[in-house]
């Protein structure tokens, strides 16, 4: 009805009819069924295949598919007065409304017998298509007196004839997502609109690309539209519901730039004008960087700040842990941003590394005001089933400064580290005796009983728990941290390796706070014992192992692909031949190939859990290791950034650049560098490409001969200048990297020797001291696997170690002759 507003019409929607449905429905379509005009007759399609038709407010009858699986997109022709859809046999099949109209009742079907009975005929195709995929969608367009039948494929769509013949097919290079075939009038072919998952809306004219353009969503449908005059409107719906009216093209640039008066040119002025600019120029770049480079500069933008609550939460926050533990903790971490100047685009990140998950991890705050402050919470948990290498989160918050030369303003990064709680991963346990890895921490001040070093993990009531606490990690391991009663000693004991890691830094951590707050500057912690690198070796040994695993799995997987796309395409031969041949058990084939595929893809994502695991157990020992090796050496804390720059130079551990080739080339460097005996060995090239090596003995033999030079005084050092005096000033007996077999062979004589001299190889007398009612033994912790006793033999059988060394080490290890020939098996 007409109306009074300036925006038009008005109209009143008033319900006429409505169907309660007895089935679940799917689908639907409308058109004028059986030919009659002036009106339109409505299909529904169930979930379970039956044909649904209403006419008006009544309903007429309901129809079953025969062969239904799965319901498929479907659509009414009205030029052949058919309904066609696509079946869950991969097929378009196209069903005449008369078949339909005079089949039998669905109501009234009881069994396959009552088909035969005269009182309806049997329901059989118009015709049928094999397409071989799976449709999205189905579109009839009527053109010049002809109509064609579009189907969208996951990976095809086709144009089809009345009768089923196809008029031609496109293969997409997409995953689309929607489609609409249109006509165009002024010459004579049919545009297609195929919006995919790439964000991409791609135009076709028949089978030829005539444009693409990039959205800002998926669309999940399309349709071309006349909005008031402007014509050929292109709508899109997301899945979100974000709706856009678009159109192709560009706007026209109607600015005329005006004519330049000419004058004559001054060069002093230019002169004394570029001048300017180069000195705001330098001055923008100086100033202007994304880091801010003083703290007045920091303060002076935006603060971030992160505190930790002291106590864990009363209700655990944790979502989908992997631990078995009865209950996950978490803490909460409050994040406050102060702005004292305006700041726009502002983004909050807050990362943890896992196995430590959170509950948000992402913030949007926009554009913040001067001197305004916000907060936010969020929970840190432990989700993976392992103890993480590092405690420590790191809160980046990303934002935009306006300048009076940049108005929408320069980018730049503000970040705050924050600690998390020993609470989070541990909680207290009892003390064992007995433990596979031991290490023995030596300080320069008064013992510290650790029940002021640890108030949060000891009993105020147990006196017995001033001299030994007990952790165990919620992923089962336990620790026991003993402290001498006497001397100035801390042992840390436990089954696992890498478990020591956490405990030894939060100690130190707990000791230097401790005398700290005592005022006491000179306090040191020392590490006079061995490395324990074969311990280390095995960790590492035990991680390249399953990226080898994950290598034949994708190997496998591969193969097994190719078999599957080649029965596929066999099979698919075999449909559309107009005179099938049988099957020659192809479709068993397929489903075996199917098989091993998903039991492939379900072992190599268990070897990727796996491997996962393994690293975070090897990067918290290599944070022990460069700890253990700090201490030993005394390194400055320069040269422990570099060793941890050599050890830990991934962030994520891939197939495509691993820890081992990293490290192994970031070691080459050093030795070659730094570390080098020789002019020499600072002349030797290495490849620029880093490849997966075929083992980790290359690895492992780096590594000693690091500790070795670092044992005779080597120092570390990028300084190009320092490197010509560290080879001066290095002792002699230090072994280059070898260049063929025979220098390899002197460099593990030479690495013998270093350790024979730091007790790694020779039997040491057993000093021990009474740690309360504990024993502590101070002689070297580190036991030799088999696997380095089996290469020490064979370099003893080539005439490369004397037999003098060979039973010492034979007889510090108790290794039978049974345990070397087990090594020596593959």
């Amino acid at each position: 009805m007409l109306g009074n507003v300036e925006h038009g019409n008005q109209y009143q929607i008033k319900l006429m009819y409505e169907h309660n449905l007895q089935r679940t429905a799917c689908n639907m379509t409308y058109g004028p069924f059986g030919g009659v005009k002036g009106r339109d007759l409505i299909c529904i399609q169930s979930m379970d295949g039956m044909l649904m038709l209403f006419e008006q407010e009544s309903y007429a009858f309901g129809r079953f598919l025969p062969g239904f699986l799965l319901p498929g997109p479907l659509t009414y022709s009205s030029r052949t007065d058919s309904f066609i859809t696509v079946s869950s046999c991969q097929q378009v099949e196209s069903y005449k409304y008369q078949v339909l109209a005079f089949a039998t009742d669905a109501d009234e079907r009881q069994e396959t017998e009552q088909q035969k009975l005269s009182s309806g005929k049997r329901l059989v195709m118009d015709w049928v298509l094999n397409i071989g995929e799976q449709a999205l969608d189905i579109c009839v367009v009527s053109f010049n007196q002809t109509s064609s039948v579009f189907v969208l494929g996951e990976r095809n769509f086709f144009c089809l004839k009345d009768n089923g013949q196809i008029r031609f097919m496109k293969k997409l290079d997409f995953s689309p997502s929607c489609f609409l075939p249109y006509c165009t009038v002024s010459e004579g072919t049919i545009n297609t609109l195929v919006g995919n998952h790439n964000n991409m809306l791609h135009v076709y004219q028949d089978v030829t690309l005539k444009w693409a353009t990039q959205l800002p969503h998926i669309p999940v449908a399309v349709k071309v539209g006349n909005l008031h005059d402007l014509k050929g409107v292109i709508v899109t719906l997301s899945d979100s519901g974000h709706l856009q009216c678009s159109y192709l093209g560009t706007d026209p640039s109607l600015f005329q730039a005006p004519k330049v008066e000419s004058r004559e040119i001054n060069y002093e002025e230019l002169d004394i004008e570029m001048k300017e600019l180069q000195k705001i120029i330098k001055e923008a770049t100086k100033t202007q960087d994304i880091l801010p480079k003083s703290e007045k500069d920091y303060y002076d933008d935006l603060r971030i700040t992160a505190e930790v609550s002291s106590d864990l939460d009363a209700v655990s926050q944790a979502i989908d842990s992997e631990v078995r533990a009865e209950a996950v903790p978490s803490v909460t971490v409050k994040i406050t941003l102060q702005s004292r100047l305006a700041v726009q685009k502002t983004k909050l990140s807050i990362c943890v590394q896992p196995p430590l998950a959170l509950t948000h991890d992402q913030f949007i705050f926009g554009d913040i005001e001067p001197c305004v402050s916000k907060a936010v919470a969020l929970s840190v948990f432990l989700k993976g089933n392992c103890p993480p290498a590092e405690l420590e989160g790191n809160a980046v918050g990303s934002y935009s400064t306006p300048t009076e030369l940049n108005p929408e303003g320069v980018p730049r990064v503000a970040q705050c580290k924050f600690r998390l709680p020993l609470r989070l991963i541990c909680f207290p346990a009892q003390p064992s005796k007995t433990a596979n890895h031991k290490l023995t921490i030596d300080t320069n001040k008064p013992p510290v009983s650790l029940v002021n070093l640890f108030p949060d993990f000891a009993d105020q009531s147990d006196e017995d728990q001033v001299n030994v606490l007990g952790f165990q990690f919620l992923t089962g391991s336990r620790i026991t941290l003993l402290a001498s009663k006497t001397s100035q000693r801390y042992r840390i004991q436990s089954e696992q390796l890498e478990d020591l890691w956490l405990i030894t830094k939060e100690l130190t951590f707990r000791l230097e706070e401790h005398f700290k707050k005592q005022n006491s500057k000179d306090f040191t912690c020392t590490f006079s014992g061995s490395v324990p690198l074969q311990e280390y070796f095995e960790l590492i040994d035990c991680h390249f192992e399953l990226r080898l695993n994950a290598e034949k799995f994708e190997e496998l997987l591969s193969e097994r692909a190719i078999q599957f796309r080649a029965i596929e395409r066999r099979l698919l031969t075999r449909f559309k031949d107009k005179t099938p041949a049988p099957l020659q058990h192809l479709d068993t084939l397929l489903e075996g190939t199917y098989r091993q595929i998903i039991a492939l893809a379900d072992a190599a994502e268990e070897n990727q859990a796996n491997m996962f695991q393994a690293f975070t157990k090897l990067k918290s020992a290599t944070h022990l290791v460069i700890m253990l090796i700090s201490l030993w050496q005394k390194l400055s804390t320069d040269q422990v950034a570099i060793l941890e720059a050599t050890f830990l130079p991934l962030m994520q551990d891939t197939q495509e650049l691993g820890w081992e080739e990293s490290v192994d080339a970031a070691i080459s460097h050093l030795l070659r560098t730094c570390l080098s005996k020789s002019s020499k060995e600072q002349a030797l090239t290495h490849t620029n490409q880093l490849n997966i090596p075929k083992d980790t003995s290359r690895l492992k033999k780096h590594i000693t001969l690091l500790c070795d030079r670092l044992a005779k005084g080597g120092r570390l050092c990028l300084s190009t200048d320092t490197n010509i005096q560290q080879t001066i000033v290095m002792p002699g007996g230090c072994t280059p990297i070898p260049e063929s077999d025979l220098e390899e062979r002197t460099a593990i004589q030479d690495a013998t020797t270093m350790f024979t001299n730091h007790r790694h190889l020779t039997k040491q007398k057993s000093k021990t001291a009474q740690l309360g009612n504990h024993s502590v033994d101070t002689k070297p912790s580190c036991q030799f696997a088999p696997v380095a006793e089996a290469h020490f033999q064979r370099q003893f059988e080539m005439g490369q170690l004397p037999q003098k060394q060979e039973s010492l080490a034979k007889e510090q290890r108790g290794l039978s002759q049974a345990a070397l020939e087990e090594a020596e098996k593959p």
